[in-house]
């Protein structure tokens, strides 16, 4: 995928990306029949919005001179109460707002958007040439593969995803602090192994969201066969949780009567329910923090973040669910093996600088009020960049020949790009025509794909009705069927 910072661009590619990706044109030269009148927030309200305060800057200019950056997705917006308030971020400072009204505003500058609510036939068309376009997105792949296709993407200026290479990653989100993972385990080995001789099975499995993109029921189906896993939850259910359990089971929060059950075992199957790079969950960390070995797939660059090279059991390192139960077996009947992946939690045995660094280095905190969220950070992120941008047009305006016009930024394959679902195991030519896997998951994605081009269609062709992406669509679907 080719990036707009750096290199050189064909002119007419480079017009494209112009069109696509907004910070073009000088606001004030706009002509202003195409925006809403000032009014759309009051001077009024410009001057009575409350303040979220943040870093703090030199910033001293008034609401009314502010650039405004809307949230698309009202649900999100990280303020309370009212929908519009001044934020004062390391830099600079913006009014944010969850006012649609303000859509077609001159002073407009950013609209963020959240990656799981964004749809193509919702955009907020027409696209102006002086907005950018941010996305916020920490959640699944499967919750909108637009954004894994190229022409979704590049919709995009700005990005803050798990992807390490988004524009403001989100990677570790699931990760509180470095001393979460230092956590003593909560049951020891000698118990595990009483609650092994009592009947429970070495392996845990607890998953209610079954015909996920990863398609890991059909390994979990697989691996079975091998070796004891007892599942609670309703995906291959094969035993009852304790009554006082049931509403615990599929909470993502840590309810001490549930993490203590479930750190009996000494294994836990973390599998993600979507795979893409960097994409991890609670499912990685939460047994890490207990003291139990997560036997994970997901990320395929998990190796690079966990603690050490001897902390969890990586799936995509063994050939077969055979192979890994063996392991597994192994591991079980060998307390002295089965705690070396437990020497982690001295904390001279976390030696994976990349985890440490970040840790340390990341602007925004889980659960830490000495940090802004990363809601609040993102949007701080877009505010000091738009606010450089401005800066940059306005100086090229007063002297273009000193100033030199700031290039549009625009995301790409990197800041979010998921492969195709593919089989929890096995061969997709060997899957069920009427698998509901097949059915949905591969269809999903390349309709995806569909759905992208045809709003990166709509942007070129300034389109103003959300509603034509299908006409765009069948469009496209001709012209290529016509090998046009």
């Amino acid at each position: 995928m080719m990036a707009i910072w750096g290199g050189m661009v064909p002119c007419l590619l480079l017009a494209l990306f112009c069109r696509l990706c907004g910070a073009q044109e000088p606001v004030e030269t706009v002509d202003g029949n195409a925006f809403l009148p000032q009014s759309a927030l009051t001077d009024i309200e410009f001057a009575t919005v409350n303040s979220y305060r943040g870093p703090g800057n030199n910033d001293s200019r008034s609401n009314k001179e502010l650039p405004i950056l809307l949230w698309w997705s009202a649900g999100l917006f990280p303020h309370f109460p009212g929908d519009t308030e001044r934020i004062d971020c390391a830099r600079s400072s913006c009014l944010v707002t969850r006012n649609r009204k303000v859509q077609l505003y001159r002073r407009t500058a950013s609209i963020i958007f959240y990656g799981t609510d964004f749809r193509a036939y919702e955009a907020p068309l027409p696209r102006l040439s002086h907005q950018t376009w941010a996305l916020f997105h920490e959640e699944s792949p499967m919750n909108n593969y637009v954004l894994s296709h190229g022409p979704g993407i590049r919709l995009f200026n700005y990005t803050a995803t798990f992807r390490r290479e988004s524009d403001y990653p989100l990677t570790l989100q699931w990760l509180p602090s470095l001393e979460y993972l230092l956590h003593p385990p909560s049951v020891s080995i000698a118990d595990k192994n009483r609650w092994r001789r009592a009947g429970l099975a070495p392996v845990l499995y607890m998953q209610s969201h079954c015909d996920v993109p990863s398609d890991r029921d059909r390994y979990v189906q697989e691996l079975m066969k091998y070796i004891q896993v007892d599942s609670y939850g309703k995906c291959l259910n094969n035993k009852p949780l304790p009554k006082h359990l049931e509403d615990t089971s599929t909470a993502t929060g840590e309810e001490r009567p549930f993490m203590n059950f479930v750190a009996r075992y000494k294994f836990h199957l973390a599998l993600e329910n979507g795979i893409c790079p960097d994409y991890m969950t609670e499912k990685l960390w939460r047994p890490l923090h207990q003291g139990c070995v997560p036997i994970y797939r997901g990320s395929s660059s998990a190796a690079d973040w966990l603690p050490n090279d001897h902390s969890a059991i990586l799936v995509d390192n063994f050939s077969s669910p055979r192979e890994l139960a063996d392991y597994i077996k192994a591991l079980d009947e060998n307390d002295e093996r089965y705690a070396r992946y437990l020497e982690f939690k001295t904390p001279r045995k976390i030696t994976n600088v990349r985890l440490l660094d970040e840790l340390q280095t990341r602007e925004w905190g889980v659960n830490d009020m000495s940090k802004p969220n990363y809601l609040n950070g993102f949007e701080c992120f877009v505010c000091d960049h738009e606010n450089e941008r401005l800066a940059a047009e306005r100086a090229h305006r007063r002297n273009p020949g000193q100033h030199p016009r700031p290039l549009p930024k625009m995301a790409n394959n990197s800041h979010m790009g998921c492969p195709l679902p593919s089989p929890g195991y096995g061969a997709i030519e060997n899957i069920d025509p009427n698998d509901s896997w097949l059915q949905m998951w591969p269809q999903d994605y390349w309709q995806s794909l569909d759905q992208a081009e045809g709003l990166e269609s709509m942007l070129r062709h300034n389109e103003s009705d959300p509603g034509r992406l299908w006409h765009h669509i069948q469009d496209m679907a001709v012209r290529r069927a016509r090998g046009q």
